[in-house]
């Protein structure tokens, strides 16, 4: 139990946390005026989106850009039994899927202003370096 609170409070002082409410990073984001970044997600099941969360947002590069400049969204769909999310988790990412990724693609990145007005996506594995993904997100904002 303690190893797993250290890991916690390691995750908060980073300061990349995913958050799994849209309602909760729309007001985060309009308090900080930053970007939301969703990402449409099969943790479980999908290749392409196990890539871009270790190849892209686990590396320092992205994490460094986006704890300045964005609100990350997680919106997972896993399949396994034991991944199973709960009935109200699962309604949320449901809810959020119909307004913004309404043909289930998967991985789905998504980026919005602070009011969830779509700026940019990008569908499936983003093939670049964290680095040239960073550069992408900028040149969308820009």
């Amino acid at each position: 139990m303690k190893l797993l609170s250290i890991f916690f409070l390691s995750l908060v002082v980073s300061g990349n946390i995913w958050v799994l409410d849209f309602k909760q990073a729309e007001t985060e984001a309009k308090q900080s005026h930053k970007y939301i970044l969703i990402n449409f997600s099969g943790s479980d099941w999908c290749g392409p989106c196990i890539r871009t969360h270790k190849e892209i947002f686990e590396k320092d590069a992205f994490e460094d850009y986006a704890n300045k400049n964005l609100i990350l969204v997680r919106a997972d769909f896993p399949r396994l039994k034991k991944n199973q999310l709960s009935a109200d988790q699962l309604k949320k990412n449901n809810d959020l899927a119909v307004k913004y990724n309404p043909d289930g693609d998967f991985p789905l990145t998504v980026l919005t202003d602070e009011n969830g007005k779509v700026i940019k996506e990008w569908k499936g594995f983003p093939d670049c370096s964290p680095e040239e993904f960073v550069k992408k997100v900028e040149n969308a904002i820009n």
